[in-house]
């Protein structure tokens, strides 16, 4: 694992099927890549970018808000429970080297204001793109090209 960059890619935990098709693009994409996806572990975009990166091979981390390891997706092979709910956000953006938010509502929108309070940058398709901060993509190729350009 050592060497290793971690990609996050965050968005709603509701089932969306425009953002679930974009979010396992993109997982697809960064397990072809040779890195490994980092996610809150639950369902819609988490989800999705998870099993596109298992059906390609890839490794997937979730950081579950609840106790329970078995809460995660049945893609995620490293469950992380934290039992802090909300507040494990700040553990997937601390954990990630870039992260690529794909759609959400507000916990989608607090992550990637903690990610910018600390230098991180943010990918964004279909997302929050009012933020001046945000790098904004057009596709998931181009989203996955600008996130791995940072690492």
């Amino acid at each position: 694992m050592k060497g290793y960059r971690l990609i996050g890619v965050i968005g709603s935990g509701e089932d969306d099927s425009l953002l679930n098709s974009l979010a396992e693009e993109v997982g697809g994409l960064i397990a072809q890549r040779g890195r490994v996806v980092v996610n809150g572990g639950l369902g819609g975009v988490m989800q999705a970018s998870a099993r596109g990166c298992k059906r390609n091979g890839g490794l997937t981390i979730g950081i579950l808000p609840g106790y329970n390891a078995d809460d995660a997706n049945p893609y995620i092979d490293i469950a992380i429970p934290t039992g802090m709910g909300e507040m494990r956000n700040m553990l997937i953006v601390r954990t990630a080297s870039v992260l690529i938010a794909i759609g959400g509502g507000y916990g989608t929108l607090s992550e990637i204001a903690l990610a910018l309070k600390i230098g991180k940058p943010v990918v964004g398709l279909n997302t929050w793109e009012m933020i001046p901060d945000i790098i904004v993509a057009k596709d998931p190729v181009d989203a996955v090209d600008r996130a791995m350009a940072f690492l």
